[in-house]
This record gives structure tokens, sequence and C-alpha cells, in this order.
């Protein structure tokens, strides 16, 4: 009779040949039973623990290991580790992690190679884990386990070696969407309430209920009752509650918004509210935003998170019926301010992928975003004061009072030092007496108007918008608004019957937009007119040909803001230019000058730049860096110029574009940790940018836990452009001039390869980036 087997307690054996999916998510990794080879020898100490043979750390003759070679033997069955997870934490940040930021990165000057025992010898055995990628990975799995409160793991390799691309796309999608999602109701209450924008002397949370919603306030009011350790403070909005008067007045009690709720049973027979489930961009964003939500949306949909994404489009019907526009975002502060329209877009592209098996219920519920659309169309961007009559071009000029209160505490200091020493007082002093009306600065009041202006556009801050965002008919808002009058148009035509009747009642904005016709007071009521699509067209048509006469310039194949106070072309050089491609609003033959004549002006190593170094103009203390200019590379950039150039048959350079953006996206992942930034210098390649708010998405530790949403997003969307062979370059951080072979004139293929391989080391930039100069350091790449 053989001997019994001796082995921990509440382990589960496999057989060698059945192995768990390697690359799970972390909760069924580490979250359920423990699950152990038959293989494994264990000693009668591991029942009290793990006590590895060989200390998991680096020796000091390991200076001396021979690199490892291609032609070493492999071995025959996938390796594990047996790691004791608290031990092996403690060493490696101490070994590796010498700038104490519990990151591990190429910048980290330690040794790069940590020994962990084989779970086949029970630790006896070791093996060399080299380089930043494989060891941030470990470093991440730990984090994860100790979550999970497990002691010692049985860690496959491949977890270590993954594909850096198949890794990232798999944390974006069952990882970081779920860390980023919010709920308003009982449960979601006190993550959402969280917000660190908020400098007021009101830190309890406060919840701002939209008037007309008495089952909704009487809900929340049962919440601060049941849960008295919130604290929760439930106001309810007046009817109209983007008053700008009212709107200041909330600036000292800044609160959450609501927003949409469905009714639900409460599991004891009868009925509650539960909130919609959305996605927020993360860090200090911890709020629905407005246009960061269309590009969410995109990568959700990608992910097959069709549900999800449809919820934020209830969000933003709620928000447009209650708070009369799509919020810059939900909290109080937003109230006076929208951002850039996608609502028709996002509407069609979720419509698309609904269950045909539904489709009444389906069109029933496109109906319902169209004409929240409509709504928003005629009752903001189609009014004044965003419109300008004598154009008939909208602008981003949202309605305010006072100094924005979400901005960090110092950010107006310099402009709001001179007024307070005209005055005498100090800054802090002149901010309480401006805000409250008791000194009046018409001067100030123009700053404001277009510092506001500016926030709405979303492309806060820029010199292109500096001073005088207000009057400008920008490029993008034409494109989103020429957007939305041929999707309303196509969705009225192709799925209502070419009628649409509107249910809420609103004033229609006069058709064609003239200063006579804006001037007259009387209004057709929204209830009162059928829509179709040829008025819809019409639109349409007649933006298209405002849009050539104001903004097009022949002479230098791009589209630029059109002021309407001085009357001329703003001539800063956009890359929102492409965003008529992406709306369809351009010819053929101006597509054709764009790419060729255009395109290279904003392209460069990492991508599309926001606008030119030429328009930013020259940077100094008294002139700092803005962070959509030049040379910072957004998601919103990219997504919209890569679908555009695929819409007019410019498919390879939307390939080149998008494989630019990912490979400096995966460099980060690979070389920092697996960081996933708000935004990039596409110049540097590099997430440590230099500019008014820094960047968002980089602080974690160990493990990075949301990303950044429409960072997310672009991955996603952007792997849907590259082909198989593209996206085995990516990952194996393959440089784009060396990729595409992008040769210089007079330029021998092999100086062009050791430029660009040069140009290409990812910790040579870094360090430029840091101001300290280059390091003799290597950035360890995963092979393919």
């Amino acid at each position: 009779m053989p001997a019994a087997l001796s082995h921990p307690r509440n382990v589960t054996f496999i057989e060698d040949n059945d192995q768990r999916h390697v690359h799970a998510d972390a909760s069924t990794y580490y979250g359920e039973t423990e699950y152990h080879s038959r293989s494994r020898t264990y000693s009668n100490s591991h029942l009290f623990g793990y006590i590895p043979v060989t200390r998991p750390a680096f020796q000091e003759e390991s200076h001396f290991r021979p690199r490892r070679l291609s032609h070493d033997e492999k071995p025959s069955a996938p390796r594990r580790f047996l790691i004791d997870v608290d031990e092996t934490l403690r060493v490696i940040l101490e070994q590796e992690d010498t700038d104490r930021d519990f990151q591990i990165c190429i910048t980290d000057a330690g040794p790069k190679l940590l020994s962990l025992g084989t779970a086949t010898s029970n630790g006896f055995k070791t093996y060399d884990i080299r380089g930043t990628y494989m060891l941030s990975n470990l470093l991440q799995e730990l984090a994860l386990a100790k979550e999970y409160n497990r002691k010692r793991i049985v860690l496959d390799e491949s977890r270590l070696t993954e594909n850096p691309v198949d890794r990232l796309s798999r944390m974006i999608k069952h990882s970081f969407w779920r860390s980023l999602t919010r709920r308003i109701d009982g449960d979601g209450l006190e993550i959402i309430c969280a917000d660190p924008k908020n400098r007021s002397r009101h830190l309890n949370p406060r919840i701002y209920v939209p008037h007309g919603e008495p089952a909704m306030a009487e809900y929340y009011r049962k919440v601060a009752m049941e849960k008295p350790h919130l604290k929760l403070d439930v106001q309810v909005l007046p009817a109209k509650p983007d008053d700008p008067a009212y709107v200041k007045s909330l600036n000292d009690k800044p609160g959450i918004l609501a927003l949409a709720m469905r009714e639900v049973d409460d599991g004891n027979g009868g009925r509650t509210l539960k909130g919609i489930p959305f996605i927020v961009p993360g860090a200090r964003f911890n709020e629905l935003y407005n246009w960061d939500s269309y590009f969410i949306s995109l990568g959700l949909l990608v992910d097959g998170q069709v549900e999800m994404a449809k919820g934020m489009v209830e969000h933003f019907i709620f928000e447009i019926k209650h708070y009369n526009k799509i919020l810059n975002g939900s909290r109080s502060y937003y109230l006076c301010r929208s951002q850039p329209p996608f609502l028709t877009d996002m509407a069609l592209q979720i419509f698309n992928q609904l269950d045909r098996t539904n489709m009444d219920e389906n069109v029933a519920w496109l109906k319902r975003a169209i004409q929240a659309a409509i709504k928003e169309y005629h009752t903001v961007w189609m009014a004044e004061p965003r419109l300008d009559p004598k154009t008939g071009l909208s602008r981003f000029r949202p309605d305010g009072l006072g100094i924005p209160p979400e901005t960090e505490a110092t950010h107006f200091t310099h402009i709001l030092e001179p007024y307070a020493e005209k005055h005498g007082i100090s800054v802090l002093e002149f901010c309480e007496a401006y805000n409250d009306g008791t000194i009046k600065e018409p001067q100030l009041d123009e700053y404001f108007l277009h510092d506001r202006a500016v926030r709405e556009s979303g492309h806060d801050t820029t010199y292109r918008y500096e001073k005088r965002c207000a009057n400008l008919a920008t490029v993008d808002l034409q494109a989103l608004l020429y957007k939305y009058e041929i999707d309303i148009a196509t969705a009225i035509r192709e799925l209502f019957d070419d009628e649409l009747e509107i249910e809420e009642d609103f004033p229609l904005t006069p058709f064609p937009p003239t200063p006579e016709t804006y001037k007259k007071k009387e209004r057709v009521s929204s209830k009162a007119k059928v829509q179709t699509s040829e008025e819809w067209f019409q639109r349409a048509e007649l933006r298209r040909e405002l849009i050539d006469k104001y903004l097009w310039n022949e002479h230098k194949s791009l589209y630029f803001d059109y002021d309407t106070v001085q009357e001329k072309q703003i001539l800063y050089e956009s890359v929102t230019s492409f965003w008529m491609l992406w709306a369809g609003a351009s010819s053929d033959e101006q597509c054709q000058k764009l790419v060729a004549n255009s395109l290279k002006k904003f392209e460069v190593l990492g991508g599309l730049v926001s606008g030119t170094e030429e328009s930013r103009g020259k940077i100094s203390l008294d002139r700092p860096n803005r962070q959509w200019d030049y040379p910072y590379a957004w998601p919103p950039h990219q997504i919209m110029a890569w679908v555009g150039l695929e819409r007019y048959g410019y498919l390879d350079d939307a390939q080149r574009l998008a494989y630019r953006f990912l490979y400096m996206m995966t460099s980060a992942f690979v070389d920092f940790n697996g960081v996933v930034p708000e935004k990039f210098d596409a110049v540097k390649l590099s997430h440590m940018v230099d500019a008014e708010y820094g960047n968002q998405g980089v602080d974690f530790k160990m493990v990075p836990r949301e990303g950044f949403g429409w960072m997310n997003s672009a991955y996603q969307v952007g792997l849907s452009f590259l082909t198989t062979h593209m996206r085995r370059a990516v990952a194996t951080c393959t440089s784009p001039e060396l990729f595409f072979k992008r040769s210089a004139n007079n330029v021998n293929a092999v100086d062009q390869m050791l430029e660009a391989t040069a140009n290409s080391d990812a910790l040579s930039r870094v360090m430029d980036a840091l101001n300290i100069g280059a390091t003799a350091a290597v950035s360890d790449r995963p092979s393919a």
C-alpha cells in the first residue's frame, strides 16, 4: 500500500495536461480554488506555508550569468513558478523599484533580474526573470494575488511573457472598463460622489435631483435615511437649472447631478429605482462626460459591451430633458456648459449592434435618442448666443458667471494678479469680490467668456482658442453639426417612414438662419411641425456650403476656424480639419488635397499632433505649453482621422497612423509598468508631458487599474485597423520608421535603420524628457 501523500489543505489537483486558461482574469486566476499539478512534490513544511529552498532574489554572481540564447534548451511543458507572494513582493520592490514609486520602469536602476523557483522542483531549481517588461508583469501579478489574499501562488510563466498587445487589450476589456464603471444610486453613491476637483469647504456628498422627478428625490432621501454615515445632502433643482446666477450660487456647495434610473424589483415584492451604469474617464474625472463618452462607447462596442454603451445614451437623453443639454460633465458646476456633440453617431453606432430580433424596440429606442438630439440641436447649437446669425455657423459660447470653480487652485493666478494689485487686495480676496459681483471688471468678464468656451470645446487649453474661442465658428463644431443633420435626415428617411413627430415641446429655430429671421421672437413649436428628411438634408447642404465659404482654404489645403467678430479665418493649423472627413463634409477633391498637402504637417513618429509647431509658436517661461497644442497627441484626434481617412478610401494612411499611435501606447505599456495615460507627447513618445495639467492615468501603485477612458478605446479601435502583420510588429515594439521603411531622399537604407533605431530608443527619449541626459541602459522588449 503506497504511503499517504501529504499536501496542503483545500488544494485541488489537476493532471499535467489539464491547464487553466493562463490569461484568465485575475478574479478567476487568483480568486478561485488553488490548483496544483500532481507532479509537484510537497515537503511537510509546505503544510504550514511555502518556505522556498532558495531565496527568490538577485544573487551577486548573477552579473556573470550568460544571456539566454535562441538555441538554448526549451522546457517540454509550460514553465510555472512556486512563489511566496509577500516575500517576493518585498524583494522585487526593494531590488528593482529604485525610485520608490511602486512601479518597475526602464528608468529604474535595478539589475532587472530576479530568480524564481520552479513549481515542478518545489522551488529548488530556479529560473531567471529578466527585463523590465517581465519584472513589471510579475509585480502586477503579485499585487493582484495579494488582493485575493493569496499567500502562495503557482504562476504560469506565460502571464509574464504575454504578448503585450494581447495583455493590454485583455486588461482593457476585462479589468479597466470594470474599474471605470459607476452607478448613481444607493449602492454607487460613495464612489461617484468623490470629487477630486472639489475645493470648497463642503466635502460631504451632495446630489442634485432635477425638477419634475419626485420619485427620484424621494428615493435619494430614503437612501440618506438608511445610510446616515454617508451624510448625503439631497437637493432638488429649480425648473430652470442652468440659469447662470443660480449655477454660480452652487459654487460653494458642488454636488453630483442625478442621472437616468430604471425601476426594478426590490426583492421584497415591491419596486425601487436602480442607477444605469456608465463609464467615467478616470483619474480626477469621476463623473459622466459628454465627448469622452462617445469615444469610450466606441471601445465598449469593440469589446461587446453594447448595453453599457446604450445606457450612456440613456443618460444623455435624460440630461437633455432635465438639464437642457448634454453636459460637459455631471456635476453642478457644469450646468451651463456642454461639449462637442456626438449623440447621433453614438446612437446609430449602438443601434447597428443591437439584437435584430427586437427591431421594433430598437427603433423606438433610436427614435427617443434622435428626438433628444433634435432638441439639443435647436435649443443649444442653433440658438443664440452659440449661433452667429450673420454667417449661420455655430460657436462654443456657453453662459456662465465668475471664475470656473473646478479648476486647480492656482490655474488663474497669473491672470488675476494684475487685477488684485489694481484694487490693492490679495488674489483670494479679489476672487471672492469678483465672484459675488462687488468688483466689476468687463475685460475679465470677456476673458472668462472665452475660457468657458474653451472648456465647452473640450480642447482646454490651446493657443488656438486663446482669448477668442467664443467668437470662433470652429472646424470641429461645424463638422459635428453637419454629421447631426445627415444622421437625423438618414434616420428619418430609412427608419421612421420619412416622418418624425416630436413628443417634447420646444421652439424650433428658423431655417435658413439669417439675422432677419432670428430677430423675430415667434418660434414654431416642435410639436406643431412633423420632421422630414428633406428639411434635414437641406440643412446639411446649406452647412456644407457655409463650411466651404468660411472655413475651407483652397490655397493652404486646410480648413480653418472663422472669427465671427473679426470676420476672417484664424490661420491656426489644427488636426480637427480631418473631422470633416469623418463627417463626410469634404468633397473628394478637398479630401485629396487634405491628404496630399496637409496630413504631413501633423504626422509625427507617434501619430497625429493636435496642431503644428509653427501655429503654436515659441514656448517660454512666460508662454508655457498648452496640452491641446503641438507636440501632444490625443485619442479623439486619432480615431476621427482613422475613420475619416478610411471613409474616403485612404485605408493605408489610416492604418499607418493607427500603427504609429498604438506603437507609442504599447511602448509605454511595456516600458512603464503597464501605464495607459490620458495623452502623449507624440514627438518624444512620452507620457511624461510638460503641460499645464500634467497627465492623468499615470498615478497608480504596482498594477494599473483603469487606464484612461478614451485612451483605452483608442487601443481597442486602433487594433481593428491593423493587419495581423502590423499587430505582431506592434507587439515587438517595432518602430514605425522601420516598419514602413519611410526613407528620406539621399539616405541609404542602413543609415535610415540606424537612425530610426536610435530615435526609437525608449530610455533615451525618457531621459531627454526628464532633462537628465542619456544613460547606459536598454529597454527590454518582449519577443514575438
